[in-house]
């Protein structure tokens, strides 16, 4: 079954500081996933032995780049992007860059492709790879400073935030404006709740990923109580099933709602929620991120990829068709035990317009972050973090976590 994100860490010495409580779970795991080495690419359809890499489509030979999309002089041959969990619509803008040809490593779970911009070959290839169980849970951050070769990863603003001293990312275009992650519960059982808030004084369990740093603040600031969350969600629907609506529960608004409507036997009816963002943890999710030295090295290869990545947001939620089927063939040649449906990336796509969660910045401009809106994060999450022997950068700034300056401000929705 689904298991959603929690995206707060425990710090422990060196890179295993760096461990999540799940991207996907709330397993965590002391070792790193050696980088994917290159396996032989075989022809889909092709037997194969395990851990092979398959290729998609028909095998094509790499087109010259466009003029005004070759990255082949300024970035590495493959850009390599780290992502958070398994393969889904939410990551839906990285695969829409992924062309025809491309390669699924079932052992390294990654997909590799040449880079397309918006149909135009860019001379280097992409290769996204999963996190969650195919990094062991560890965050990306700490994949970013144990492997060189990944130059981009997601990184969450409150993750940016928590790590900023000692292993500190600055993001360079913010993915999503707004966090999937919510609070759901049975409008059945509930039908005057409307929110986290209400939720909290009514006094109803709420169960959750418990390294999951945003409840911390919720009960700090008194959004809900100590003594109704519950820190021993697993990810699976089958103690919500069993309260019969009673408890609430963390998920995805882009994914949950629909799952739970559609897929889960002993459920099929609707769920309620609000936006852990609508509540207070106003976080930017999913966002596309480097470490701090390859803003100077790497500065003409993102000035070239950021937009081009702003511009691949756009086209995927406007036609996610093409980019939907990689996304689900990933999945199934994974098969490493993560269920996604076409139905459920379908609906993806539609929240992240109708809620807001795919969209433009503050001032129109896609994959804008917005200054004010990180220094109010970084004033709530700072005293949590720091009652969590986590603490951040002292006199931590937004301009420590994030910059606009690659961005293109023509590009909008």
């Amino acid at each position: 079954m689904h298991i959603r994100r929690s995206k707060a860490l425990i710090v422990a010495p060196l890179l295993a500081a760096l461990v999540l409580g799940a991207c996907g779970s709330d397993k965590k795991s002391s070792s790193d996933t050696a980088a994917p080495t290159t396996a032989a690419p075989t022809t889909a359809g092709a037997a194969t032995t395990a851990g092979a890499a398959t290729t998609a489509g028909a095998a094509t030979t790499a087109a010259p780049a466009a003029a005004d999309v070759d990255l082949s002089s300024v970035c590495p041959a493959t850009v390599s992007i780290q992502t958070d969990w398994n393969p889904e619509a939410e990551h839906g803008f990285l695969y829409q860059m992924v062309g025809a040809g491309y390669t699924v490593d079932k052992a390294k779970f990654t997909v590799t492709g040449p880079l397309m911009a918006s149909g135009k070959d860019t001379g280097v290839k992409i290769q996204v790879r999963s996190g969650g169980p195919a990094i062991g849970y560890q965050t990306v951050t700490s994949q970013m400073y144990a492997d060189d070769s990944i130059l981009l990863g997601f990184v969450y603003t409150d993750e940016g935030i928590q790590n900023s001293a000692k292993f500190p990312t600055v993001a360079i275009e913010s993915g999503f404006n707004k966090n999937p992650q919510m609070i759901m519960w049975d409008p059945a059982t509930y039908p005057t709740v409307k929110t986290i808030a209400d939720l909290g004084k009514a006094k109803v369990k709420i169960r959750y990923f418990s390294s999951g740093a945003y409840m911390d603040y919720f009960t700090t600031s008194g959004i809900v109580s100590k003594d109704q969350v519950d820190g021993s969600y697993d990810g699976t629907p089958t103690l919500f099933v069993a309260d019969e609506g009673k408890s609430a529960q963390q998920g995805f608004g882009s994914a949950e709602p629909y799952i739970y409507e559609h897929e889960v036997p002993n459920w099929m009816k609707p769920v309620a929620y609000q936006y852990i963002n609508d509540a207070g943890w106003n976080n930017y999710a999913e966002s596309i991120a480097t470490k701090p030295a390859n803003i100077t090295k790497y500065a003409d290869c993102l000035k070239k990829i950021v937009p081009i990545i702003q511009q691949s947001t756009i086209d995927y939620v406007k036609d996610p068709t093409n980019t939907n089927k990689t996304i689900l063939d990933a999945v199934g040649q994974f098969n490493n035990g993560w269920v996604y449906s076409q139905g459920t990336a379908d609906y993806a796509v539609a929240t992240m317009l109708k809620d807001g969660l795919v969209a433009n910045g503050a001032d129109g401009v896609m994959g804008k972050f917005d200054e004010a809106r990180v220094a109010d994060l970084i004033s709530k999450a700072t005293p949590v973090y720091t009652a969590l022997d986590s603490a951040p950068k002292a006199g931590l700034t937004p301009a420590d976590v994030f910059t606009n300056q690659f961005l293109d401000s023509s590009i909008h929705l």
